[in-house]
């Protein structure tokens, strides 16, 4: 459930563009006032703004709005200005080709979407990048890790919730036997973790806990490292509910001194129209307050203004 607050009766796309035109006449620019706009229209109005902006003042609104703001602000709207397939593609891109390699980010959009949402994701990756997003994953990543993101992107998984029980017990007997043998563990683990519903994995952890007296996530934490590690955490988390693992990914975005601007910007922008609702309840029930309060105490000027506008209001 989406926590954007659109007007009931939004202004034109005309009068819009408008207002944003007007917004950077002078010097520098209304940033309170571009904010108030484009932090309260959904991605369709967002695309027709755009549209409008372009045919009437002859210029990319995209490119203006990258002239004129700066810092993390710019970073953030910029992001939402995407369309949400296009967006995904953008981050990817840039996670894999970039100077700096984000495998975190690159983890996080893979392991998080279900099969449907993986095939739309591929197909918008090719018409935004032009390559194939398995292709460029197996030229730029490594190891078990990209074994992983591969046998995910391209093994189809059953996404109702009925599952066999006796093919848990096998897969989490499985599951112990690799974590306890050297060499076994990121086999079974691949085969497993891609192959398998939401449902059937969620089951298995269960299980698991009660064969072996331990988490199925402290064997991967104990059995597998680094970005590996993270993407069967990743995958077993969003089985178990997508917005408990973002609450937990935003949680350590802000955690400690300093904040992970991008994990934070990435995760607020790329899931208030379509979570966030839940994940800001997860965040309160598991936290003890709200996701606004923290990033109002993490954030600053108009960056924070529009990141908890796209939150909406503080529950």
């Amino acid at each position: 459930m989406s926590t954007l607050k659109v007007p009931p009766v939004a202004p034109s796309h005309r009068d819009d563009a408008m207002q944003i035109y007007r917004a950077f006449k002078g010097i520098g620019c209304d940033a309170a006032a571009i904010i108030n706009i484009i932090a309260h229209r959904d991605a369709t109005q967002r695309s027709l703004i755009e549209q409008e902006y372009e045919s009437t003042y002859g210029h990319e609104l995209r490119k203006r709005l990258s002239s004129e703001l700066t810092g993390h602000l710019k970073k953030a709207v910029l992001l939402w200005m995407h369309e949400p397939g296009e967006r995904d593609a953008f981050i990817l891109k840039k996670a894999l080709k970039g100077a700096v390699k984000d495998q975190k980010a690159v983890t996080e959009i893979v392991c998080s979407r279900t099969p449907s949402q993986i095939g739309q994701l591929k197909r918008a990756y090719f018409s935004n990048v032009g390559s194939n997003l398995e292709d460029d994953i197996e030229a730029e990543l490594s190891g078990e890790h990209k074994k992983l993101l591969l046998a995910f992107l391209t093994t189809s998984r059953y996404e109702g919730p009925e599952y066999d029980e006796t093919l848990v017990e096998e897969d989490a007997k499985a599951l112990n036997k690799a974590a306890r043998k050297f060499g076994l563990t990121g086999k079974t683990f691949i085969q497993i973790f891609s192959d398998r519903s939401r449902a059937h994995l969620c089951a298995v952890s269960d299980i698991y806990k009660t064969m072996f007296k331990k988490t199925l996530e402290k064997a991967i934490r104990d059995e597998t490292h680094k970005n590996f590690e993270y993407a069967l955490k990743t995958i077993l988390r969003c089985a178990e509910g997508p917005p408990r693992f973002y609450a937990k990914a935003l949680r350590k975005a802000m955690k400690g001194i300093g904040t992970a601007d991008t994990d934070l910007i990435r995760i607020v922008v790329s899931r208030a129209e379509v979570d966030m609702h839940y994940i800001k309840a997860e965040y309160r029930k598991k936290y003890g307050k709200t996701l606004n309060d923290a990033v109002y105490s993490d954030t600053s000027g108009h960056y924070r203004t529009f990141l908890l506008s796209l939150l909406g209001n503080n529950n």
